[in-house]
């Protein structure tokens, strides 16, 4: 005859056997998207060198589209140190998402201020539509900014390296 205390020890130890699996399973796949983003970023910054030097006729586009590509790559390197420092620690703090954020907001930002520069000819509808996502982009960042000012001074230490 099987007690009800005698039926949780005994789930209990089927659930440590599926939890180990599950925790190999999700380390796999983290493990898997910090692969895939550094290929990734691999190939976006040897596109974006072959691309600048290649395409020296419509330079200031050039560089524009170099710092773009740059940016995407910071972006998806702090996106990998982010989950690899996660995998190490298993502890998910906020500020290098903000930091993400952050610099994702300024490579918007320079998007929007090259557009309007370098366009010789924009109609007045793509002129408001790109100040509106300049604006949008200032705002995000200052948004963010914010964000990591109040943690850093909030005292959660969620200010580790």
């Amino acid at each position: 005859m099987t007690t009800v205390a005698d039926g949780p020890a005994i789930s209990g130890k089927s659930n440590v056997g599926a939890d180990a699996v599950i925790t190999w399973v999700i380390v796999a796949i983290e493990y898997a998207i910090v692969i895939s983003l550094l290929i990734v970023a691999g190939i976006v910054l040897l596109r974006t060198v072959v691309n600048f030097l290649y395409q020296w006729s419509g330079f200031p586009g050039t560089v524009v589209g170099a710092i773009d590509g740059i940016l995407v790559v910071i972006i998806l390197l702090d996106i990998v140190h982010t989950v690899f420092r996660h995998l190490r620690s298993w502890t998910f703090t906020v500020r290098p998402f903000l930091v993400i954020g952050v610099l994702a907001g300024v490579r918007d930002i320079l998007s929007a201020s090259a557009h309007l520069t370098l366009s010789t000819h924009l109609s007045t509808s793509d002129f408001h539509d790109t100040l509106i996502g300049l604006a949008v982009g200032v705002g995000v960042v200052v948004f963010l900014l914010l964000g990591l000012l109040i943690l850093r001074y909030s005292g959660h230490g969620d200010e580790t390296p």
